[in-house]
């Protein structure tokens, strides 16, 4: 990976991390199907001028079918399963089940693209895992049927983002980040639309959680995904994929910096952990070659 990517990667990363402070204050008062709703259409209308700025509406049309299964995988589902493990979950522990996308992302892509794993990618990924749960900690959270609810729902949604990157890169490949971005998110829109009469929220919402929809929108979806189909095209789904090992990083910077929640020892050491299982899982370090044994 060239340096430009790399910190694309850990943009992106710092975006996706945000997005669980935004749906820990938002999902209580507007549900979960709601507020990915607001997400997926204030994303898609945000990023609406800039595809016509450019020229590239006409191609909506042409990849309709492809951009409806990328904004179902890869937007409605995943979205609304996070967000509604967020309202059983700590944050942290939802960050661990979206840590898991590249071990689905590996295995799909195995099955599905023929992709060869590799000691190094093996054992990258098992370090980055590794530093997602020293990073969070162990919870004591008793085992209630919605706790396994909302386990088995992110897991869900990882399995949703990890089937969906292999498929933007072989159905949209070459199809420029702007219109995947924008069709998949007003494709979202559209399949969640059905929902909504049935899962209309109690209460008015509050301006914090007006804003945090709109952060949501605009910085961790139009934004994020933009970089992230990039990234897809550029370095790879698998590749793609490795950031979710960074967003338990960066949800726990959001929440130190802007919660005043506590920074302790397991998060610098599993932040180390996460970023050398990253770089190894990503080829960064280039190992040397083990000699020819002599006849």
């Amino acid at each position: 990976m060239t340096p430009r990517q790399i910190a694309e990667l850990f943009l992106l990363a710092a975006l996706w991390g945000a997005s669980f402070l935004f749906m820990r204050i938002a999902a209580p008062e507007l549900g979960p199907i709601w507020l990915i709703e607001s997400r997926v259409v204030l994303s898609g209308l945000s990023l609406l001028p800039l595809l016509l700025h450019q020229g590239l509406a006409t191609q909506i049309p042409k990849y309709w079918r492809s951009l409806l299964v990328v904004g179902l995988l890869n937007s409605a589902l995943p979205f609304s399963l996070l967000a509604f493990s967020s309202l059983s979950l700590p944050a942290g522990t939802t960050a661990i089940l979206n840590g898991t996308v590249p071990f689905f992302g590996v295995a799909v892509a195995y099955v599905w693209l023929r992709e060869p794993l590799g000691a190094h990618r093996i054992a990258g990924l098992v370090l980055g895992f590794g530093g997602v749960v020293v990073l969070v900690g162990l919870r004591d959270t008793a085992i209630t049927p919605e706790i396994l609810l909302a386990i088995a729902t992110g897991l869900c949604a990882a399995l949703m983002y990890a089937i969906a990157a292999p498929f933007i890169r072989l159905n949209l490949y070459g199809v420029p980040s702007l219109v995947i971005a924008t069709g998949s998110q007003l494709s979202a829109a559209i399949c969640l639309l059905p929902l909504l009469p049935f899962t209309r929220p109690a209460m008015l919402p509050s301006q914090p959680a007006l804003l945090a929809v709109v952060g949501l929108a605009i910085l961790s979806t139009s934004l994020a995904y933009i970089l992230y189909f990039r990234l897809i095209h550029t370095v790879g789904s698998t590749r793609a994929l490795s950031v979710a090992y960074l967003i338990p990083l960066f949800a726990m910077l959001w929440g130190t910096l802007l919660l005043n929640e506590a920074l302790t020892l397991s998060m610098v050491a599993g932040s180390a952990l996460i970023l050398l299982g990253t770089a190894i899982a990503n080829q960064m370090f280039k190992f040397p070659a083990r000699p020819a044994s002599k006849p």
